[in-house]
């Protein structure tokens, strides 16, 4: 039977209309969707999904949004882990893994970041040591947003310190709530404490729990690093509506989730109080004013034309191209651009913070997020490399530590 958008809709809104009831408890209800394969329906047939092509994924949330119904759990999950584990765990993995994601039992962080490597994740130097059929892991990581609420962590360490830094990495499903395990958060210049530290001292992780090979790491984290890419263009904030006990404890699920993510308008630079702030202090007729909103404006226009493309290669099924880096770069330009802008119109009294200050503060916070953006998800100069090397051709950057052991390349942290 061919699969089309009218078929898919017609089967899932029957199901919906079946099957949805708003009273049960939400645990209750996303045990129904993973056993009816909705809840994940490009998810492969036997692991708790319906096989149904990408492109029919937003036709099946048109219609749990139509319904007014709950979702599964969101977050990085089932946005990053689950289909990580799915493309790269072994079927025991799976068994216990996917599941409790769907249901929201386990949430899951990501411990990729270290403070020791920067922006050249490779160079990470968390270490997990074999102790028979288990690994002794120690180390630290950073910039943690789920870390002090998750069960469970997408750690790289590394296992090998005798081969070039790519391929003495391994990738386990982490516990988080063990002895060895410290979280810590972290206080940013804004105000808000969004990310975590977290301290790893011979905690341990069983070789069941390794996500494809000993060793081979690198090859999963790229897997879970591009489903990271494309969970940011399915992002949706829409409010549910309706009322039932299901829904009341998503909205409280949703809220704990999100907490982390409060101040992330402003760090996108608020481009649409630009208008709104230089009308109310008359620097609308500025023609300099002027002319850097039409600027800022245009800019932001064709960066959402860009991401519509990109949005519907994806449908299409193609392979990513460029528009992700690029999509990253203007989103740095475009924030910078809208702080310097809310700058010119607000002047001096942009720095005030508080109640009392523009758009009660929101402007003095613009101010001191803005930054940020051109360092989450890789930073700026890593996308214009990825530009320049995978993009352009161009020569890669030279480096020092190409084919050499780990255990020889000179680090900024001591062993």
């Amino acid at each position: 039977m061919t699969v089309t958008e009218a078929s898919v809709r017609a089967e899932v809104r029957a199901w919906l209309e079946a099957h949805w009831d708003p009273e049960l408890s939400l645990r209750d209800w996303r045990e129904r969707l993973a056993d009816s394969g909705w809840g994940c329906p490009t998810w492969p047939e036997a692991w708790y999904g319906r096989g149904l092509p990408l492109a029919m994924e937003s036709v099946v949330r048109q219609e749990f949004r139509r319904a007014g119904a709950v979702g599964i759990a969101s977050g990085g999950g089932s946005g990053l882990a689950a289909p990580t584990i799915l493309e790269h765990g072994s079927d025991e993995l799976k068994r216990a893994l996917l599941r409790p994601i769907i249901t929201g039992e386990h949430a899951w962080c990501q411990l990729f970041s270290e403070p020791g490597s920067g922006s050249d994740l490779a160079g990470l130097t968390t270490r997990a040591d074999r102790d028979g059929d288990e690994f002794v892991i120690s180390g630290q990581k950073v910039w943690n947003t789920s870390a002090h609420h998750a069960q469970y962590g997408m750690l790289l360490a590394r296992t090998n310190w005798d081969v070039p830094k790519h391929r003495g990495i391994s990738y386990f499903a982490f516990e988080m709530e063990q002895p060895g395990v410290t979280v810590r958060p972290l206080q940013q210049m804004n105000g808000y404490a969004s990310f975590n530290e977290v301290f790893i001292n011979e905690a341990r992780a069983t070789l069941h729990q390794v996500i494809g090979q000993v060793d081979q790491g690198w090859s999963v984290a790229l897997a879970t690093l591009a489903h990271e890419r494309r969970l940011a263009g399915i992002h949706d904030d829409t409010p549910l509506e309706g009322s039932g006990r299901a829904i009341e404890e998503y909205r409280e699920e949703r809220a704990h989730v999100m907490a982390p993510y409060v101040w992330y308008p402003q760090r996108y630079g608020r481009v649409d109080l630009i208008v709104k702030r230089a009308r109310e202090t008359g620097r609308d007729n500025d023609p300099v004013v002027r002319q850097e909103i039409a600027k800022l404006l245009s800019l932001q226009r064709a960066a959402g034309w860009t991401a519509e493309r990109a949005k519907q290669a994806r449908v299409l099924g193609r392979p990513p191209g460029p528009e992700g880096s690029i999509g990253k770069l203007c989103g740095s330009h475009i924030a910078r651009q809208a702080a310097d802008t809310h700058a010119l119109i607000s002047e001096s009294d942009a720095l005030l913070a508080g109640e009392d200050g523009p758009e009660a503060g929101i402007i003095a916070e613009i101010l001191l997020s803005v930054p940020g953006q051109s360092i989450a998800g890789g930073t700026d100069e890593i996308q214009r490399n990825i530009l320049a090397e995978r993009q352009l051709g161009l020569p890669r950057d030279p480096t020092t530590d190409a084919g050499k052991p780990f255990r020889d390349v000179p680090r900024n942290v001591a062993d």
